[in-house]
């Protein structure tokens, strides 16, 4: 009888988690609603008045996603007046849900990773993962990747689907 082989062990193949680059600390929504009149109106000077009376301490540390649970329309100078009271003490504020927040976060992240160890290798992009990693920070990884990467694969190694490979230089 042979040995059996592992080969996905024995492979150069080389797995990109992108839950390693998850960024630790709390994750809150603040909704500007609860701050406009009957939750439809932005009136300034009530506005103004009721953020003055915001703690911002509460927000110390915190990853901050800003929102309007409601139809109305807001002017984006609201959003920024919020945000440059929470600046001073929360890790990173935007406009948007959870989701946005996260994926400001993973863009972050991988703005600044150094892909050079993957020149010329084949890579796979794990697919599961146990912290939430939003489908947009899997498209930015893959445009990253595909600029230095031989072929790059997305799941498990076992069960791999191809997403690109680098063609060779046609020389005529």
């Amino acid at each position: 009888m042979s040995e059996i082989v592992n080969r996905v062990a024995e492979s150069k193949l080389i797995t990109f988690d992108l839950e390693d680059l998850y960024q630790p600390g709390e994750r809150v929504t603040l909704d500007i609603a609860q701050w406009l009149y009957e939750g439809l109106i932005l009136r300034e000077k009530e506005f103004r008045a009721q953020l003055d009376e915001l703690d911002g301490t509460t927000y110390q540390d915190k990853y901050v996603a800003l929102t309007c649970s409601s139809d109305a329309i807001v002017p984006g100078w609201a959003f920024m007046l919020v945000a440059s009271k929470l600046v001073p003490f929360a890790k990173k504020v935007v406009q948007g849900d959870l989701e946005t927040l996260e994926t400001a976060l993973y863009q972050e992240a991988l703005s600044g990773y150094d892909f050079s160890d993957f020149e010329d290798k084949p890579i796979i992009i794990k697919g599961c993962s146990n912290k939430p990693v939003p489908q947009n920070a899997y498209l930015i990884a893959i445009a990253e990747i595909q600029k230095v990467a031989k072929s790059v694969m997305y799941g498990e190694a076992c069960s791999a689907v191809p997403l690109f490979k680098k063609k060779k230089p046609s020389y005529k």
